[in-house]
Parts: C-alpha cells; structure tokens; sequence
C-alpha cells in the first residue's frame, strides 16, 4: 500500500501495526514538540505500577506509567486523576525534561518528592501521580515529603522494568501523531515526517524491530 504526495520537500510515514506494545518500545521522539533529548538507552517501567498506602489515615495511591513525551503525559494524568481526591500530585522525567506540581500541598512537599523518588529509582520517561485522600490528621511539611516519596518509590521499586534502546533516532523523524485507538481490530497508528531518501531504511528498521505485521502508507 503505498501513495507519494510531496509535503514541504519531505513525505508523511504513516506506521500501521497490529499491536501497540512493540511500536511503543521504537522510542521514537520528535525533536520540535520536547526541548529535552531523550537518552540513547535507558531503563523504564514495562507496563503500569499501582501502589497504595495508609499512612495516618491519610490514603495515598501511586500511579506510575512509562511514557514517550510530553503530550502522553497530560493524556496519562487526564485519565487517572480523581477528582474527588484532596490532592493530585505529580511528577514526569523525560531524558533532561522534568516537571512537578503539588497541587495544593504546601510548596515543595509532593511534586519534588515524586520527582526524587524516580531520581533514586534509576528509571527514566515516566510520569508517576499519587493520589491523597485526606484522613483528617495532618503531617507537617516533612512528613508530607516522606509520605509523597515514599509511597512513589515503593511504587518504582515494585514495578517491573527493562532496557529500551531506541533504533530510529540516527533517522531524525519527527513523530507527528500517535493514534492507539484506531478501531476494534486492536490497530496502532504512528505517523513520522522523515527525508524522502531515508524511507526504505527507516521501514526496514522498523520492520527489525517489531515481530509483528506492518504496513506503510507513504503521502
């Protein structure tokens, strides 16, 4: 399947594949939408870490998720944040890129905490959100950064994990869209803007990559 339509000298790659846990591990990451460059390999969590904990009856729940960039990020806190929580703290690392947000703890007691405990875990491009419910007794500011660090380093520590190298990078795409809803036969979308004259190599390593069926539109 194949159709050539010039685009500002360069073509779009539109990536079909009938899975999404082997195209998420390409790790391929556009340059224009992060400011950070991601690492040549690194270790991150394979799937989705839940840990929850009491602490003065204060519940906190960790949630921990791997991501590729930014835009997964706000997606990912989107469909996980609870409203009727009392605070929705959070933090992500991306290579060089970070961000916290305390979400109304005092200053400095919960995003920074987080953002520490994915520093001590050695794991990079995840986000990691914990969920308080307050229990009515209050922690002061350093019981606040324990409780926030360590209910999201039990979380890290108990999340299963593994090397990615990305393949694609020396090929410089930029990753336009990433669509993993693309109807009920389970397929993943990726759409890349890559120099005409690099096509075949990049299809030939992405075929390398995945063990599953792939096919290519070209516009």
């Amino acid at each position: 399947m194949v159709r050539l339509q010039p685009r500002l000298c360069y073509p779009a790659l539109l990536v079909i594949a009938a899975g999404v846990e082997k195209i998420s591990k390409l790790s391929v990451t556009s340059a224009r939408r992060m400011s950070s460059t991601p690492p040549a390999s690194y270790k991150t969590l394979k799937d989705r870490a839940i840990c929850e904990v009491e602490i003065k009856r204060s519940k906190f729940i960790a949630i921990a998720e791997p991501i590729s960039d930014e835009r997964s990020v706000y997606s990912f806190l989107s469909e996980v944040k609870d409203p009727r929580a009392t605070h929705n703290c959070w933090a992500y690392k991306l290579g060089d890129q970070y961000r916290c947000h305390d979400d109304g703890e005092p200053s400095g007691t919960a995003g920074k905490p987080i953002y520490s405990a994915i520093i001590s875990s050695g794991v990079d491009m995840i986000v990691v959100v914990v969920i308080r419910y307050f229990g009515g007794i209050k922690l002061g500011t350093g019981g606040l950064v324990r409780a926030y660090s360590g209910v999201a380093l039990e979380c890290l520590k108990g999340a299963e994990t593994h090397i990615v190298k990305p393949k694609l990078q020396h090929f410089h795409v930029e990753d336009i869209k990433q669509d993993y809803d693309t109807g009920r036969d389970g397929f993943v979308m990726l759409t890349f803007i890559v120099d005409y004259e690099k096509i075949v190599d990049l299809e030939n390593a992405i075929n390398s990559t995945c063990s599953r069926k792939i096919e290519f539109l070209k516009l």
